[in-house]
């Protein structure tokens, strides 16, 4: 098909001032900034007007497909080897949004592959903001499950194919005219602002940015992992950057562990992503005779910190990311008050567990390992 389809003048206004643009995105693996296709549909007064579809090759570095993300979507990395990168496409996709307002089911998500895969293309951002249609799908439906497929179908639009970008931008797109039309507004801020749901951002930014997303930042210290040009990474074992972290159990200390490991006897707490599941990361640190908590206390002794925090970040804590959540703020407080908490990333926490860490290390594989 081609990448745009215009349908401009084939129906009157249906909800006449209602003008907005649906995004979707596809990604090749866990990693934020690797999409492999894009839909967009423009709306203006309420009807589909423009219709824009591409697959693409994720940008350099960050192109190898995971098979998890293959099944989902279909798409591989053969079949976009001869499509331009979203580099070379962002202009294309600059100019169809133009200066509309950004809607996704799940804006979050569309927002911050916009941010990485601008990041990690050496971009700058001109800036986004886009509406969440699953927040107001739960507003006004009253449904079990406000997924796409459902909300989509409370809507009256049959989802025929869910994760294809351009059908999942559509629905997000129908979603959006549904409620408007039953709610007889026609203004999109005044429709999302009357169930107090504010845009998420993608800020203006030049590149190189000073201080990078927190997705990047963590893929970064995966060094070549990520990359499709590095020989000897079996796909299988590409970490989920994205998952929802779990706290999982907090299991006792192993009392057979060698009490000369450097996590023997220590008491420690996660705070943000991690390149494997964090009750993963509590079951090896809890083999190795280390309590773990949910929650910081007066026992603990060390904070890891994903999210691509680095110790850099401790010399400005106000302005690091990964150290503004809430149990980061809580051990700089404790610190203050004389409490002896580390605070270590991710890299040091793998490095304490050598070859028992789930995944490749990012220095075997960038060595050919």
């Amino acid at each position: 098909m081609r990448p745009t389809t215009s349908l401009a003048g084939l129906r009157p206004p249906r909800v006449p001032g209602l003008n907005f643009t649906a995004v979707d995105f596809e990604t090749a693996n866990g990693f934020r900034g690797s999409p492999c296709a894009i839909g967009l549909v423009r709306v203006r007064d309420g009807n589909v007007d423009e219709l824009h579809f591409r697959r693409m090759r994720p940008p350099e570095g960050f192109d190898r497909f995971d098979p998890k993300n293959v099944a989902i979507h279909g798409i591989t990395a053969e079949r976009v080897a001869a499509e331009p990168r979203f580099g070379d496409l962002f202009a294309e996709i600059r100019a169809f949004i133009g200066d509309d307002i950004l809607v996704a089911h799940n804006a979050v998500f569309d927002m911050e592959v916009f941010e990485s895969a601008l990041e990690v293309s050496g971009l700058d951002s001109p800036g986004f903001r886009c509406l969440c249609s699953v927040r107001l799908a739960r507003a006004v439906y009253q449904l079990d499950s406000h997924a796409l497929p459902a909300a989509a179908a409370e809507a009256g639009f049959h989802l025929k194919h869910h994760h294809h970008a351009l059908w999942d931008a559509r629905a997000a797109a129908a979603v959006v005219v549904d409620i408007a039309e039953r709610e007889k507004i026609s203004s999109i801020e005044t429709l999302f602002g009357r169930h107090f749901i504010g845009p998420e951002e993608c800020e203006p930014f030049r590149a190189p940015r000073e201080y990078e997303s927190r997705a990047t930042r963590q893929v970064r210290s995966y060094g070549a992992l990520f990359d499709a040009r590095t020989p000897g990474v079996d796909p299988e074992t590409l970490p989920d950057l994205m998952r929802w972290q779990d706290e999982g159990r907090n299991l006792p200390p192993n009392p057979e562990a060698d009490p000369e490991h450097p996590l023997h006897g220590e008491h420690l707490v996660f705070t943000g992503n991690l390149g494997i599941p964090r009750s993963q990361a509590k079951e090896l640190a809890a083999a190795h005779g280390a309590a773990t908590s949910s929650r910081v206390t007066g026992s603990t002794t060390v904070l890891v910190v994903g999210d691509g925090f680095s110790p850099e970040d401790l010399q400005s804590p106000e302005a690091a990311p990964p150290l503004k959540a809430r149990k980061a703020r809580e051990v700089l407080a404790r610190q203050q008050k004389g409490q002896q908490v580390r605070i270590v990333g991710e890299e040091q926490f793998r490095s304490w567990l050598g070859e028992e860490w789930p995944l490749p290390q990012p220095a075997e594989i960038s060595a050919g390992g």
